[in-house]
């Protein structure tokens, strides 16, 4: 079976979104610190991340045939590579909650909150994208269905456009943690996953190139240089220019790949969910603990740096080795679950296919 090839790019376009999360916190915490066009640059990274998540489901399972057992496998990848180092941060946060003298200013108050967030159900701080980031790999299996066979489950695809146009009509209705809200970003994605392992290699062109480099930080700072042209955070046309931006980083033109390949930049996309969960409390224990008594500019570096330390034990102590215990244990039990070798992805339901039953 043709293996996806890593796109090594892609990791410095993460750490990119991560950098951009960090300086919208830091100027957040640090508001008269910085000068740059920086204005909704969180969210328009976040924008990145799940255009990256759609492209990354296409590209690396597309191409997969499809099963009861392979979906099962896919659910449980995902959910050990989110989850537990997920309910780690959210429980550091409502610890770091308890100290009412520290005042943390993104807490996480109570059981009933600790609870609604183990549940993903919670907004407080950057835990308001984990959500519909985990909705949509509930709804991947579906578009992977399609995938696996295009003309047999057109339905699908017809479906999934009809909802996503009406959603669109409706402005996106709904709380920011349901995945309607965010559903574009993730289906541009998943169509611009699927495009790279369609498109033939050409000789690189230079307008690939420069594009690829330039059109991902204008959409990271668009709301700051160019205010007059900026819609809503969450549109149809934030969303497309979020996944042309994955698409084009990941045909890796030799001029973007001095960027995004970068060997630092693709550490930071790397270890970018852990210093996505915890940059924030990292920078706030260093402000309370320097502000005032240093330089802000001196406060600032000591608490980035403070955040990439906190990221790197976070992925290595609990990220990476939760999730290779959660997805061996599986490996080892699922062949009890012997439903799964006894379903064959054929039977998907027949609503969803373009076949006629002859009676």
């Amino acid at each position: 079976m043709d293996r996806e090839r890593h796109i090594g790019s892609l990791d410095g376009l993460r750490g990119i979104a991560a950098a951009g999360v960090i300086v919208a916190h830091v100027n957040l915490m640090f508001p008269s610190a910085l000068s740059m066009p920086i204005r909704d640059i969180g969210s328009n990274a976040v924008g990145l991340f799940f255009a990256l998540s759609g492209f990354l489901m296409a590209y690396i399972y597309g191409n997969r045939p499809l099963s009861p057992k392979s979906c099962a496998d896919f659910l449980v990848t995902r959910f050990a590579r989110i989850y537990p180092v997920y309910i780690a941060a959210v429980l550091a946060i409502a610890l770091l909650s308890l100290f009412q003298d520290l005042n943390y200013f993104q807490p996480i108050n109570g059981i009933g909150q600790v609870l609604r967030h183990m549940a993903l159900m919670g907004s407080s701080g950057v835990f308001w994208s984990v959500p519909p980031e985990i909705q949509f790999y509930l709804l991947f299996p579906l578009i992977w269905l399609f995938l696996s066979n295009p003309i047999r489950y057109r339905n699908i695809a017809i479906a999934i456009a009809i909802f996503l146009a009406l959603d669109g009509l409706l402005g996106f209705p709904g709380s920011g943690i349901m995945l309607p809200s965010k559903l574009p970003f993730f289906l541009f994605g998943v169509v611009a996953g699927r495009m790279h392992r369609r498109i033939d290699r050409q000789e690189p062109n230079i307008i690939i190139g420069m594009l690829a480099l330039l059109l991902p930080l204008f959409l990271l700072v668009r709301q700051g240089v160019a205010p007059q042209t900026a819609s809503s955070l969450w549109d149809m046309a934030t969303a497309f220019a979020a996944a042309l931006s994955v698409f084009l980083v990941a045909l890796e033109h030799p001029i973007s790949v001095v960027a995004f390949g970068a060997a630092p930049l693709r550490f930071a996309g790397r270890i970018s969910f852990s210093l996505y969960l915890f940059h924030a409390p990292a920078l706030f224990l260093v402000e309370k603990t320097l502000g005032g008594t240093a330089p802000s500019d001196l406060v600032i570096a000591v608490g980035v740096a403070t955040a990439f330390g906190l990221a790197c034990v976070s992925y290595y102590v609990i990220e990476v080795p939760a999730r290779r215990f959660l997805v061996s244990r599986w490996k080892r039990h699922r062949e009890d679950a012997k439903w799964l070798g006894k379903l064959d992805a054929a039977q998907a339901p027949a609503i969803f296919s373009s076949r006629r039953t002859r009676m």
